[in-house]
């Protein structure tokens, strides 16, 4: 099944919609990771409402593009990216990391659309790998896209994955690395600092695009360059904030993982809404 390519205007709504689910669905739970979830909507928007192919219906379709939430505490993102694409009721939301919810703090593969339990830091990318190596080897038209942190860039499986995907000639594989400059503990800058980084991916024979994470031109144009790369893998680099669309959170390494109160995010929404 062909996604319809919906216009701009309406990927604007839809990044509104999923800001909010995100918002409502850490206030109800309490907790969760909003500042990385922000971070990455205009990604998620992308993919699942412009570039990939697959039918909610059929969520195991076999020629379904797959997508993998490598930075898998930013579920929140991917549940309300799902809902909203019809995987999910949008009134499931409000059960994230409660008892017996499927909506867990990390994805696991009981939801359908999510394709990889997302958990530890680092091995997204290697599940990604495998997911588009079966596609060669199965002779399937299907493409893997892998959205990775900047911290997550830390762990050393990153690169060795890195390292194996460009052999293998998997040019049917996109990474995406949110750089939205802050980790759990502070500025990624300051913890490990991954400047060049587009350099790094280079040297490991990457395809290397660099965006601004909340441009969807940008995005969609370099997804169409990924598309059309041949027999290498490519990495968008995509400039982003964490917090992005909550002024209070923007670039403040507390909101990695610190829940705003329900009056708080009733307003945020209503005004969000408004606009």
């Amino acid at each position: 099944m062909e996604q319809a390519q919906i216009p701009i205007g309406m990927l604007l709504q839809k990044a509104v919609k999923i800001r909010a689910h995100i918002l409502e669905m850490v206030a109800e739970a309490k907790s969760g990771h909003p500042g990385g979830s922000l971070s990455a909507v205009e990604m998620l928007v992308s993919l699942f409402f412009h570039k990939m192919r697959y039918d909610p219906k059929r969520p195991n379709w076999p020629d379904r593009d797959r997508f993998v939430l490598s930075k898998g505490h930013a579920a929140p993102v991917l549940f309300a990216t799902l809902a909203e694409a019809g995987f999910i009721p949008v009134s499931e939301l409000k059960t994230l990391r409660k008892l017996n919810s499927r909506l867990q703090g990390h994805p696991d593969q009981k939801v359908p659309g999510v394709e990889f339990p997302g958990g530890s830091l680092g091995i997204g990318l290697s599940a990604a790998i495998g997911m588009a190596l079966a596609g060669k080897i199965d002779k399937r038209n299907y493409r893997v896209y892998a959205l990775l942190g900047d911290g997550e860039l830390d762990e050393g499986e990153t690169w060795e994955a890195a390292m194996s995907a460009p052999k293998f000639k998997l040019d049917n594989l996109t990474a995406i690395v949110d750089r939205n400059g802050i980790q759990q503990d502070g500025l990624t800058e300051q913890i490990m600092p991954k400047e060049p980084v587009g350099y790094k991916w280079k040297a490991f024979n990457w395809h290397v695009l660099e965006v601004d994470g909340f441009d969807f031109r940008q995005i969609i144009d370099a997804l169409d360059k990924a598309e059309n790369m041949r027999n290498r893998p490519t990495v968008i680099i995509a400039h982003t904030v964490k917090g992005k669309g909550v002024s209070f959170m923007e670039w403040d390494p507390a909101y990695h993982g610190k829940i705003p109160d329900k009056d708080t995010v009733r307003r945020l929404v209503e005004t969000m809404r408004e606009k």
